[in-house]
């Protein structure tokens, strides 16, 4: 269950985001908020398993690390003010589409389809809009679709080939170079709630077929 103080835990973090801090409550971040989030993934991954059985089945496969990777970017901040997970096939990092969870202080991230797609993925995803580009449209028109995640996001082509650009006006999703989903919900709706897990599958079973239709053309 995610508690105050996992909210409270991440407030504080934003704005003393130092080493110092964290190892000062560490104790604090082990147990108000490691601990409740690894539970809860292990609802939901039980849960996408009964109808996506190819998931990683470890929820610690799917955290993200807290440390920030601070090499190449300005912002020098060591921690994440929230956690993170990947659930897919292989764990956090695999190519293949999965399902996203972020937590921080005051929202809820959630997400699903693939963020990262090589040239060789995204030639067998535009061959398909080519051939059949009404499946895809079905999938990002569906009700329960829209109504959670609205439409698809990711960058878009500057450039396409003529077969490809001849299908712009039919399907515009085809100079997509991701095609992900996400969306946000408050926190303080689900603080100390049972509930969560059940709300976050009605988003999971949404993207269900996207992330089905695309793993179908990568593997």
């Amino acid at each position: 269950m995610i508690t105050k103080a996992y909210s409270s835990f991440f407030a504080e973090l934003e704005l003393n985001n130092t080493r110092d801090w964290f190892q000062a409550n560490k104790s604090r971040y082990e147990k108000d908020v490691k601990a409740p989030f690894l539970a809860l993934l292990k609802q939901i991954i039980d849960k996408i398993q009964a109808f996506d059985q190819e998931i990683s089945t470890d929820p610690k496969a799917a955290v993200f690390r807290i440390n920030r990777d601070i090499r190449f970017s300005k912002d020098k901040t060591p921690y994440s003010t929230l956690m993170k997970a990947g659930i897919s096939p292989g764990g956090k990092r695999s190519e293949l589409p999965g399902y996203y969870l972020g937590i921080s202080s005051a929202t809820i991230h959630i997400g699903g389809g693939m963020f990262g797609i090589d040239k060789d993925q995204l030639k067998k995803i535009r061959s398909s809009i080519t051939s059949e580009h009404e499946v895809l449209a079905d999938i990002l028109n569906a009700t329960d679709f829209k109504d959670r995640f609205g439409e698809l996001k990711g960058e878009h082509a500057k450039r396409l080939a003529p077969d490809c650009k001849a299908m712009l006006e039919k399907a515009p999703f085809i100079a997509n170079k991701q095609f992900y989903v996400m969306t946000e919900i408050p926190m303080a709706d689900y603080l100390n709630s049972d509930v969560l897990s059940s709300v976050l599958m009605e988003y999971y079973n949404a993207v269900y077929p996207l992330n089905r239709y695309l793993k179908g053309l990568l593997i």
